[in-house]
C-alpha cells in the first residue's frame, strides 16, 4: 500500500529530475534516471525521498553515489537538493561531448539543481582535466566548471585542512605551437 501513496511522488521526482538537467550534457536530461539502493523511504507531504545503503544514482553521464542520498523536493514540486552523505561520497558529470568527464568526491556533496553548483564539504576533491582541487569546502559551478575553494566554517570535519591544494596541468601544444 505504501508504493501505491508513493506513486505519485516518484512520478513526479522522475519528472523534476529532468527538467534540471540542463546541467548535463544535452543529451542527458532525455535519459532515464535510475537510483538504486538498499533502502528507501519517501515523504510525499514533506517533499522528501531517502536512499540508504550503497546508493547508486545515473541519468545519462551523471552518476552520485554515497551510503545516504536525500532528495528534497521545492514547493512546486521540483528537485530543489540532492544531498550524498559517504565516506566518500562521488559526483561525476560528462559537461560536454569533447570534454572529460568531472568527478568530485567530499564526505558531503550537495547538488542545488536549480543553481548548478556542488558543494563539496570535508575531503573535498575536484578532478576536471586533470587538474585538481582539495580543500575542506569546495562550491563548483558545473556549467562555468569553476571551483572555489576554502575552509569549512560552521561544519564538522574529519581531516582538518588549513589550506587549499591545486595541481594545475599545463595546455597541450599542437605540432604547430611546438614549431614556433
Amino acid at each position: 500500500m505504501r508504493l501505491v501513496k508513493t506513486l505519485p511522488f516518484l512520478l513526479g521526482l522522475s519528472a523534476a529530475l529532468g527538467s534540471v538537467s540542463a546541467w548535463a550534457l544535452p543529451t542527458d536530461r532525455d535519459q532515464p534516471i535510475h537510483i538504486q539502493s538498499d533502502d528507501a523511504q519517501l515523504d510525499d507531504k514533506q517533499g522528501i525521498a531517502t536512499y540508504t545503503g550503497n546508493v547508486i544514482i545515473t541519468q545519462g553521464s551523471m552518476k552520485i553515489t554515497g551510503n545516504k542520498v536525500t532528495i528534497t523536493r521545492s514547493a512546486a514540486g521540483d528537485v530543489d537538493v540532492f544531498t550524498a552523505v559517504g565516506n566518500l561520497a562521488y559526483y561525476e558529470q560528462k559537461p560536454a561531448v569533447d570534454k572529460q568527464i568531472v568527478q568530485a568526491y567530499a564526505v558531503t556533496i550537495q547538488y542545488h539543481a536549480a543553481l548548478d553548483r556542488i558543494v563539496l564539504i570535508d575531503k573535498a576533491k575536484v578532478i576536471n582535466e586533470g587538474n585538481t582541487t582539495e580543500g575542506e569546502k569546495i562550491v563548483y559551478d558545473t556549467v562555468k566548471q569553476v571551483a572555489n575553494a576554502g575552509r569549512a566554517t560552521g561544519a564538522n570535519v574529519t581531516t582538518p585542512r588549513p589550506r587549499i591544494d591545486m595541481v594545475i596541468q599545463p595546455k597541450k601544444k599542437t605540432d604547430e605551437q611546438k614549431a614556433q
